[in-house]
C-alpha cells in the first residue's frame, strides 16, 4: 500500500461486486457465497457498508479457508482495517498500521483495544453473522 493511501486511510479491500450478495436481517448480514466471488479464495475479503448496518464490517477468508467477521474501525483512529495477505492477521490501513490476530487480539501498533469480532455460522454457501 502506498504512502498516500495509508496518510488519507483509503483501504484495499474493496466493497462486493456483487451488492446484492448480502442483506441485513433481523440482526444478522447474511452472505451468499455463490455471489460473494471475492470470498471463494483463500486471502478473499470484502467489507460490508451500507443497507442500514449501524456499522462497517470486513469479512475475509483466511489462509486456512477459515471466515472471519470484524468491525472494520481501527480501535486507534476509526480507520478501516485490511487482511494481511499470507496470514489469519488484519491492519488498520493508516500509516501508524495497527495490527491484530484473527481473534482481532493486538499485536501490534497504538491500538489499546481488540476488534470486535462477530461470530460467524455458515450453513451450506449461506455465512451467518450475528452482528448484535
Amino acid at each position: 500500500m502506498g504512502i498516500l493511501k495509508k496518510i488519507f486511510g483509503i483501504c484495499e479491500t474493496k466493497k462486493p461486486k456483487d451488492p446484492d450478495c448480502w442483506i441485513l436481517s433481523g440482526g444478522r448480514v447474511e452472505i451468499d457465497l455463490n455471489r460473494a466471488r471475492e470470498l471463494s479464495e483463500h486471502g478473499g475479503a470484502i467489507r460490508l457498508e451500507g443497507k442500514g448496518l449501524a456499522g462497517r464490517i470486513l469479512v475475509i477468508k483466511d489462509d486456512t479457508g477459515k471466515f472471519h467477521a470484524y468491525s472494520n474501525r481501527c480501535t486507534h483512529m476509526g480507520r478501516r482495517i485490511d487482511p494481511v495477505h499470507g496470514s489469519s492477521d488484519v491492519r488498520c490501513c493508516s500509516v501508524m498500521g495497527s495490527v491484530f490476530n484473527a481473534k482481532g487480539e493486538i499485536i501490534s501498533g497504538p491500538a489499546k483495544k481488540n476488534l470486535k469480532q462477530y461470530e460467524i455460522v455458515r450453513q451450506g454457501t449461506i455465512l451467518s453473522i450475528n452482528i448484535l
